[in-house]
C-alpha cells in the first residue's frame, strides 16, 4: 500500500506513537432537565450503560482528551463525526462588532479583538507550528486513538474541504484499510460559491469521508456512543 510520509512520523526509524496520557475529568457544570425528559433519556440509554456518561460535552484539546476516553470505550463508540481544521489560514482570533444601539442619539457601534487563550494557541502551535508536517502528524495521531475508540461495526466521517482531504484520504486508508473506505460524500452549498474568479472554478463543496472499522461486522444496528469533534 502506498504510504504518506511527512517530516515528523518517524523518529529514529520507528513511527511516532499518540501520545496517551490519560487524565482525569473534572465537572464543570451540569445543565438541568425536566423530571420528564431525564426519564425520557434513562429509557433510550439504559440498556446496561453507564447513564453518568448520557450527553456529556467535553472541553479541552482533543490530544488530551481522547486518550482519556480509552479505559472507559475503547471499542465501544459507534459513530464518530470530525471537524478538523482546514487549513484556511485562520487563527483563533476574531474581530466581533456590537451595533449602534438605534433608540440613542449617540454612535455606540463598538468593536473588539478576541485574542487567542494560552491553551487555543498551544492547540494552534501542535497544529500548524510545522506547517503542513505537523497538521498531518496531529491528523494520524488523532485518528489511531479514533480507531481503537470504534466499535467492530462503528463507522467515523471526516469532514474537509479541498485544502486538506486529499491528504487525509491517504492517512484514512492507512489506519482503517482501504476495504473499509465506503464512501466520500459530497457536501454542496447551493448558495455559497467560494472563491470563484475568471480563474478559478467555484469552490461550493466540503467533502465527508466515510469510514468502518471492520465492513464485515458493519450492520445497522441502533447508535448508542456518540463522539463529535
Amino acid at each position: 500500500m502506498t504510504e504518506l510520509i511527512w517530516d515528523g512520523k518517524y523518529q529514529d526509524g520507528k513511527r511516532v506513537a499518540p501520545l496517551r496520557v490519560a487524565l482525569p475529568f473534572q465537572t464543570v457544570e451540569t445543565v438541568n432537565e425536566s423530571s420528564q425528559q431525564r426519564q425520557r433519556a434513562l429509557d433510550l440509554f439504559s440498556a446496561g450503560r453507564d447513564l453518568d456518561w448520557r450527553n456529556r460535552l467535553i472541553w479541552g484539546d482533543k490530544k488530551y482528551v481522547l486518550p482519556s476516553l480509552l479505559e472507559e470505550f475503547a471499542g465501544k463508540v459507534n459513530l464518530i463525526y470530525i471537524d478538523p481544521p482546514f487549513n484556511v489560514g485562520a487563527d483563533f482570533s476574531f474581530t466581533a462588532t456590537i451595533p449602534d444601539n438605534p433608540d440613542t442619539n449617540e454612535d455606540e457601534t463598538t468593536t473588539f479583538l478576541k485574542e487567542p487563550s494560552v491553551i487555543e494557541m498551544k492547540a494552534y502551535r501542535d497544529t500548524w507550528g510545522r506547517g503542513l508536517d505537523s497538521y498531518l502528524q496531529w491528523f494520524y495521531e488523532t485518528v489511531v486513538v479514533l480507531r481503537e475508540l470504534l466499535a467492530e461495526n462503528g463507522s467515523i466521517y471526516v469532514h474537509l474541504d479541498w485544502h486538506l482531504v486529499h491528504y487525509a484520504k491517504v492517512i484514512m486508508d492507512e489506519v482503517f484499510g482501504q476495504d473499509n473506505f465506503q464512501n466520500e460524500v459530497y457536501w454542496y452549498y447551493y448558495n455559497k460559491l467560494h472563491g470563484a474568479t475568471k480563474d478559478v472554478y467555484p469552490r461550493a463543496t466540503d467533502t465527508l469521508l466515510y469510514y468502518v472499522k471492520d465492513r464485515k461486522a458493519l450492520s445497522r444496528n441502533n447508535l448508542v456512543n456518540l463522539i463529535y469533534l
